[in-house]
């Protein structure tokens, strides 16, 4: 991905990362993410966050549970900090967010926290997200598989821009938006490179079409 002017640094970096737990959800490097932040410890969280280095970290829960448990579910090892790019208040106290993804990093602890959760984050083993990128992919494939993914599922899309989109942006885009689930989009998210994240998006859009033909058949 290619930096921003503000995007910090590797080593300029902070250990403690503030972390946003959703299922579901992905947030890759220079993807934009929407977010409505509306729960009152969210709220403190971006307080906090614009207050100070407007880094935030998506993660996915790994097991399934309640954020209101007392126990919180346990999240994934890994998932991705976004700088806090675009902020907006509602007149009914919500906040209007945009995330967008600076590179992945690990957790390797869970820190005690009153207001909301935190990690210790390692992100040395992802330092080249903060490269450029020009990935090799299949594109013919890939595109021939949306195509026919989205017309299953009744998707519609702005094929000129997909067929103008540069690699990565289409990758990094089209995996953020579609309708994985939640195992599917960390696969996604776990892949080593932009090149395996298009061959594990191709290979996932390929299985949801063979599922469906499958369904179709049996009906």
């Amino acid at each position: 991905m290619s930096r921003g002017p503000f995007d910090p640094g590797l080593e300029a970096l902070p250990d403690k990362l503030p972390i946003f737990p959703l299922t579901g959800v992905l947030l890759l490097p220079g993807g934009r993410l929407p977010l409505n932040i509306f729960e009152p410890r969210y709220l403190s969280l971006f307080d906090d966050a614009l207050a100070g280095n407007r880094l935030v970290g998506m993660i996915q829960p790994a097991e399934a549970g309640s954020e209101q448990e007392e126990q919180a579910p346990a999240v994934y090892d890994t998932g991705c900090a976004g700088r806090i790019t675009s902020f907006s208040e509602t007149d009914d106290g919500r906040y209007m967010v945009t995330l967008t993804g600076l590179l992945r990093f690990d957790v390797r602890e869970e820190l005690p926290s009153a207001a909301y959760r935190q990690v210790a984050a390692d992100y040395s083993r992802f330092h080249r997200d903060l490269e450029p990128m020009d990935p090799d992919i299949d594109r013919p494939r890939l595109l021939d598989a949306l195509k026919i993914y989205f017309e299953m599922f009744n998707l519609e899309g702005d094929w000129d821009s997909i067929a103008q989109a540069p690699s990565e942006r289409l990758v990094t885009s089209l995996a953020m938006l579609c309708p994985f689930e939640p195992w599917e989009k960390q696969a996604l998210l776990e892949s080593e490179s932009v090149a395996t994240r298009a061959e594990t998006l191709t290979a996932l859009l390929e299985m949801a079409i063979h599922e469906r033909d499958g369904d179709t058949a049996r009906h």
